[in-house]
């Protein structure tokens, strides 16, 4: 097993382009981390570095007590999963896995122990003779996988290795790869741009965005308390409703004014600042109501409904108020403030249409508020 520390470390390459900026980073012994955000964020790069892919510009990497900076790939023990799967064609899926014991010249005797107790753990045993050519993409990958358990290593870096299957596929292989690093207990970093794998996956979750970790939480506590604008718009599925507003007091509790609706905050506790915000509002905070007169109500006509199933998403058009375009900080971007679209999920079980109005609430817990200026929590 192995702990991973990321003390101030920066990669800037030739060009000056900085693709990790002053990381700090602690993976503990036997976690299972992922690093997800946007494609350019150098979750990758960070990845890369443990490798020893990549060298360090600045600060130090420290695995296993040792400073790593100048160890070269084959001396760290890491095993490293690719989206390609980077399997040997002519090869069995028997001499792909044992492929690394080989090269290192461990015995032949050992070699058959080590890739028969992979290939069960796997569910490979009936494959062991078989081309890749002949194995479905989650077979590949599970091939792939084995190669690098069968090493016995100090940690699995994985990056982006679902990204080649279909829908079906990545939910079963996220369940068995997670399932699999219960089992081993080894240090596992996991890269994806995929908020889904993160939430499922993950004990921990850094959220990167621009070489930097935007917030470092568990799975929960990243959706519950999203520590920034970016946070909160990468984390969440259909994504959350941003709003202009601006927060006050109402007979001393506080209150956010969106537009010409008023929302009590009464499950806050301490008052916020008084002034401009952002208020954030994830579409499944929203509560049908009867009684479009009640106090923090806000009525809405549908402009548009996807049928999830279990759920509708509905586009909804609210008047009097203002949409923040989502991931913008420190901008006065605004929608047209007469036709504000907001989603919100519903039931499945409800028949809606285009044009019908509904009288929405919301739940003042399920509300977050931002600095308009930083794109801070407040």
């Amino acid at each position: 097993m192995a702990q991973i520390v990321f003390d101030k470390v920066s990669k800037v390459y030739d060009s000056g382009h900085a693709a990790v900026r002053s990381l700090e980073l602690e993976i503990r012994d036997g976690e299972f981390l992922v690093l997800v955000g946007p494609s350019g964020c150098g979750k990758t790069t960070a990845l890369r570095m443990i490798a020893g892919l990549e060298d360090v510009t600045e600060g130090k990497l420290v695995i296993n007590g040792e400073v790593a900076n100048d160890l070269s790939p084959r001396d760290r023990n890491i095993a490293m999963v690719f989206q390609s799967y980077a399997l040997y064609p002519h090869l069995s899926v028997r001499d792909n896995i044992a492929f690394g014991l080989r090269v290192r010249r461990v015995p032949g005797e050992d070699i058959a122990k080590k890739v028969a107790a992979v290939a069960d753990l796997l569910e490979l045993t009936e494959y062991l003779d078989r081309k890749p050519a002949k194995l479905s993409g989650g077979q590949r990958q599970r091939v792939a996988m084995g190669r690098a358990l069968v090493r016995s290593p100090n940690a699995f870096l994985m990056d982006e290795p679902l990204s080649n299957l279909d829908a079906r596929l990545r939910g079963q292989m996220r369940s068995e790869i997670a399932k699999l690093q219960r089992m081993t207990a080894i240090t596992t970093v996991y890269v994806t741009h995929d908020q889904i794998e993160a939430m499922t996956m993950g004990d921990r979750v850094a959220v990167m965005n621009q070489g930097k970790i935007q917030q470092l939480d568990t799975p929960r506590q990243l959706y519950d308390k999203p520590a920034n604008l970016f946070v909160a718009s990468f984390i969440g599925s259909p994504p959350i409703n941003f709003l202009a507003g601006e927060a006050g007091a109402l007979d001393g509790l506080p209150v956010v004014r969106i537009g010409d609706f008023t929302l009590p905050l009464r499950d806050r506790g301490a008052a916020l600042p008084a002034g401009k915000c952002i208020v954030g509002i994830r579409p499944e905070a929203f509560q049908l109501e009867a009684d479009g007169s009640a106090p923090g109500t806000i009525r809405a006509v549908v402009d548009l409904v996807e049928d999830l199933g279990a759920n509708l998403l509905i586009h909804m058009e609210v008047p009097s108020a203002e949409l923040v375009q989502p991931g913008v900080v420190g901008h006065d971007e605004r929608v047209d403030s007469t036709k504000l679209r907001l989603r919100v999920t519903v039931d499945g079980y409800l028949k809606l249409s285009r044009g019908d109005t509904l009288t929405l609430s919301v739940n003042p817990s399920a509300v977050h508020i931002f600095d308009p200026v930083t794109g801070v929590a407040l």
